[in-house]
């Protein structure tokens, strides 16, 4: 694959400076500490009591916040405003976090630390406007002036292009064509709904509904935004690289060309099948809804379905459309002075991973949050066939979503960190024939070329991310090596090998994704360090030859990555620019998966696994818990990007917990 080139003369984050991996070993012994078994079993002890001490026990989950930017925040003064709810209250807490996420050049960033990114200013700005704010104030002024310097409107990302139509600033006629014809497209035909994503097509299907009904708000004072006339400005994109215009050729090119074909059908079209259609795509997001008013688990879903209902004539009161408004503020964070809402809620990801944390660190499984998590965890398995089935008709429903309530998305990760948690803790004996089928669910969503995608099949149609509307570039889902090497390393722990052909196939795929340099990109995860812990990891259960040159050139390359303080970090502009590659101030959480990898690799006993371990000792705060405001998981490269409270939690415990046990295991 290899997409970034291996530097020749790689770096490392010293804390404050870049400083070369060629450090000779005496410096290296100034900036760290060494420890003892007794200090490594006080740290596993601290984190378990604090993860214990989060255990929700009326609920018996662990759940924490799933941080994002501030656009969905944005979106969601909008969404009140078309909906015709707005609370005053909830709308001056949105604001007044707005205002304190502001960066001190007037803009909005995507991750923490990140640099201000022109669309999330945009629809920051515009909901601030929306909401009252003179635009004559100090704040929106600064804002204004990063728009204007960046490219305006028209250098915006399509979906801020689509809100900015909703609340009338922007034309409709300028938005890329989503004509619901494409309901009627056959399965099987390669534009069809079931060849994009799942969280795709959940956005996409309501959207087509509204891009028909074309609705504008109307604005008690008639909302506009001249003063964000960039022309004449320079022709920036949403993050700041310059714009190429209508794509760089090829399908791009085509694309473009085909938006104004069905743009001058759109004038003509055959009522009947726009009728058909429509009818279609709202069958569709009513079946879709979960009985607690979500879609899919997702806010973009969410709101899109909900408006699309209205565009159709649904009242607020009806029990599709309430239950989704419902649905909606819940996964709001909200305090006595602001607001903020969360893209998607994580309990089943988070329960899992904190249980199979504590029960690595040698927590008893008979302890009562961890009974308390599994029976939770059985509640959740799914019990209906969704979207998965298109491709894979004939396996029975059995795995397991992200959140409280989505029945027709289950994933593989989760399903299969749920597997292995009843299966360590006992569980699995309860109800072995369920058990049974998230097994059999989870084999059977290996794609043809051998590797795991997060919910769907050969989600891989590459034409998906041509066309105008996808600008962000995260239409599909394919196979990736981390969600394969995650598989690998539960079904290793299954006592399955080489000789059973899934395993064979995931091998192979793995073999094709490591890039030059020794590293596996990282899809779900910021960004190789996760990418080539997982394939580590994975690799070694099933017993795969650590000795390899293969493997020794990813330990090498995790090796040459270590700050100099023995953590390892990297930002989330690694998707980016190559440069970034491996190098970043050290956080708890990457730290935890570089340690984690190198230990599946058989270096437990190495200089750089126990500088590493002791980082995290050494940062390890008077709570149990480690300090860590960087974002280190992946919505969508480049674009989207979260912070998962828990990571610097259950992760760093698990490496702890393993270097653990390889310690023990080298004593015997």
């Amino acid at each position: 694959m290899n997409r970034v080139a291996p530097s020749q003369n790689l770096e490392c984050w010293n804390g404050t400076t870049y400083g070369y991996n060629t450090i000779a070993a005496e410096r290296r012994k100034r900036t760290y500490r060494s420890f003892g078994q007794q200090e490594l079993d006080k740290g596993i002890a601290r984190s378990q009591e604090y993860l214990l001490s989060l255990h929700d026990q009326e609920q018996g989950i662990w759940v924490a916040e799933l941080e994002a930017n501030t656009t969905l925040t944005s979106e969601y003064i909008y969404f009140m405003h078309f909906m015709g709810t707005v609370d005053e209250l909830r709308q001056r807490k949105m604001v007044r976090y707005l205002k304190e996420t502001q960066l001190s050049d007037g803009s909005w960033n995507i991750h923490f630390e990140g640099p201000g990114d022109l669309s999330t200013t945009l629809e920051a700005y515009c909901a601030m406007k929306l909401a009252g704010e003179d635009p004559q104030e100090s704040h929106m002024a600064r804002a204004r002036d990063f728009i204007l310097t960046h490219g305006g409107i028209e250098k915006a990302r399509v979906f801020t292009k689509l809100f900015f139509a909703l609340v009338g600033v922007y034309p409709w006629k300028k938005c890329p064509a989503l004509p619901p014809e494409i309901m009627l497209l056959p399965e099987g035909f390669p534009m069809n709904i079931y060849e994009m994503s799942s969280w795709s097509r959940s956005t996409v299907v309501p959207l087509l509904i509204i891009w028909h009904h074309k609705p504008t708000i109307k604005s008690p004072k008639e909302l506009d935004l001249n003063e964000l006339d960039s022309r004449g400005s320079p022709s920036r994109n949403g993050n700041g690289k310059a714009s190429n215009g209508n794509g760089n050729g090829g399908w791009e090119s085509f694309f473009f060309a085909a938006d104004k074909v069905l743009k001058i059908y759109e004038k003509g079209r055959l009522p009947w099948t726009r009728n058909k259609a429509l009818k279609l795509a709202e069958e569709w997001i009513l079946d879709r809804q979960d009985p607690t008013g979500e879609w899919g688990g997702i806010m973009p879903a969410m709101m899109n379905s909900v408006m699309a209902l209205k565009c159709l004539g649904y009242p607020l009161d009806h029990p599709a459309v309430r239950k989704g408004v419902e649905a909606i503020h819940r996964f709001a964070i909200e305090d006595s002075n602001t607001l903020r809402l969360q893209s998607s809620v994580s309990p089943v990801w988070d329960t899992a991973n904190t249980s199979l944390a504590l029960l690595e660190s040698g927590l008893s499984p008979d302890n009562p949050a961890i009974g308390q998590a599994t029976d939770w965890l059985w509640s959740k398995q799914t019990k209906e066939k969704g979207d998965w089935a298109i491709k894979n008709p004939d396996t029975p429903p059995g795995g397991w979503s992200f959140e409280f309530a989505n029945e027709y998305y289950p994933d593989s990760d989760d399903t299969l960190a749920v597997l292995t948690l009843l299966k360590m803790s006992g569980a699995d004996a309860e109800r072995p024939q369920d058990w049974y089928r998230g097994l059999q669910w989870l084999l059977s969503m290996q794609s043809t070329n051998g590797g795991w995608g997060a919910f769907d099949i050969d989600n891989d149609q590459e034409i998906w991310n041509r066309i105008p509307f996808a600008d962000h570039k995260a239409m599909l889902d394919p196979p990736t090596s981390d969600l394969t090497g995650r598989v690998l390393e539960f079904l290793g722990g299954m006592d399955y090998g080489p000789d059973f052909e899934p395993v064979r196939k995931a091998i192979a795929f793995l073999e094709s994704e490591q890039e030059a340099d020794g590293s596996w990109y990282g899809r779900w995860g910021i960004n190789y360090f996760y990418g080539t812990w997982c394939a580590l990891c994975g690799l070694g259960a099933i017993g795969y030859d650590m000795d390899s040159p293969r493997i020794r050139r990813a330990v090498a390359w995790l090796k040459s990555c270590q700050n100099l303080d023995g953590g390892w970090g990297e930002p989330c502009a690694s998707y980016d620019d190559p440069v970034n590659k491996g190098k970043g101030r050290s956080t708890a959480s990457q730290t935890s998966w570089a340690l984690m990898g190198l230990i599946a690799a058989g270096e437990a006993d190495s200089e750089a696994v126990r500088r590493g371990v002791g980082y995290l000792l050494r940062t390890q705060n008077k709570k149990g818990s480690w300090d860590e405001k960087e974002f280190t998981g992946t919505g969508f490269p480049s674009f989207f990007y979260i912070r998962y409270h828990m990571y610097r939690d259950y992760f760093p415990l698990m490496a702890l917990a393993r270097y653990a046990r390889a310690l023990n295991r080298s004593a015997e």
